[in-house]
C-alpha cells in the first residue's frame, strides 16, 4: 500500500491510499481539483471515499468525484447523508476496500456523529485527533471527545494518525507553553519548527510518539494536572481535557 497526502485549502490534507495496481482509495476530499489532478498525475484508479464527518472543508469534492465517477462507494456516517455517502457505516462496521478491512470507531466531539476508520497501520481520524492535540469541540462535549481518545489510545504504538490538518507547529507550541520543562515535548517542538519552515508536512505521525507528546493523551500525568492549576485529582476523567481545550481554545 501507498499512502499520500494531497495539500487542500490553506491546511488540509486529502489522504490516498493506493494498491499496486494504481487502485485508489480517497479519504475526506473537501475540493474535487486537487484530488483530480493527482489521480490524472498518478493514473490511478478511484474505487471508494471514506468521509468522516459533514464538514465542507471534508466533503466539498464529493459530488464532482461522482460526476467522473458514478459507481464510487461513499462510505459515511449518518450525517453526511446528504453530502453525498452512498453507504452510511456504524461503529464496528468492517469495510472491505482495497484489500484491508477498515474498522469503523465512532469518535464524536468534533461533530455529533464523527467516525475514524482503523485498518493496520493506518488511522483515518478526521478531526478528531491532531499531531499534538484534538480538534475543536463544536457539536460535542469534552466529555464525549475524551472517551472518543481513550478508544483511539487502545491502537498500537505503531499506528499511523492520518488526521486532516496540519496543526502540528499550533499544537506543540501550546503543549510547550503549558509544560515547559518537558524535554520531550520541548525537542519534538524544536523538530517541528524546523520542519515547517521549510513548509514540509508534518504527518503522519505515530501514535506512540503521540503518547508522549500530546497533551490530551496525557490527561492522567500528575505534572500535568499540578500545570493545570489542578490541586487534588480531578472529580471526573474528562475533567482535566476539559479544562486543557478550555486552554488550548484560549491561547
Amino acid at each position: 500500500m501507498n499512502l499520500n497526502s494531497i495539500p487542500a485549502f490553506k491546511d488540509n490534507y486529502i489522504w490516498t491510499l493506493t494498491d499496486n495496481q494504481g487502485q485508489c482509495l480517497i479519504v475526506d476530499p473537501g475540493e474535487a481539483a486537487p484530488v483530480l489532478a493527482a489521480i490524472q498525475q498518478q493514473q490511478w484508479t478511484p474505487v471508494a471515499i471514506l468521509l468522516t464527518h459533514h464538514h465542507q472543508d471534508h466533503v466539498g469534492g464529493v459530488k464532482e468525484l461522482l460526476t467522473k465517477w458514478p459507481n464510487l462507494v461513499v462510505y459515511g456516517p449518518q450525517e453526511t447523508q446528504d453530502k453525498g455517502a452512498t453507504q452510511i457505516v456504524y461503529e464496528g462496521d468492517t469495510l472491505p476496500v482495497l484489500g484491508c478491512e477498515f474498522r469503523v470507531i465512532f469518535t464524536p466531539g468534533h461533530t455529533l456523529g464523527h467516525i475514524s476508520y482503523y485498518s493496520e497501520p493506518y488511522l483515518f481520524c478526521g478531526d478528531t485527533m491532531f499531531s499534538g492535540g484534538c480538534g475543536r469541540l463544536f457539536e460535542g462535549t469534552p466529555e464525549q471527545m475524551y472517551e472518543s481518545f481513550q478508544k483511539l489510545a487502545e491502537l498500537p504504538d505503531e499506528t499511523l494518525v492520518c488526521c486532516a490538518h496540519e496543526y502540528t507547529l499550533s499544537n506543540l507550541k501550546f503543549a510547550n507553553a503549558t509544560l515547559p520543562q518537558d524535554m520531550e515535548i520541548n525537542r519534538y517542538y524544536q523538530k517541528i519548527k524546523e520542519l515547517r519552515a521549510k513548509n514540509s508536512s508534518t504527518l503522519p505521525t505515530k501514535l506512540g510518539l503521540e503518547r508522549q507528546i500530546n497533551l490530551f493523551l496525557r490527561t492522567q500525568d500528575a505534572d500535568l494536572q499540578s500545570a493545570l492549576g489542578f490541586k487534588v485529582p480531578p472529580q471526573h476523567a474528562w475533567d482535566v481535557f476539559a479544562l486543557l481545550r478550555q486552554k488550548k481554545d484560549d491561547f
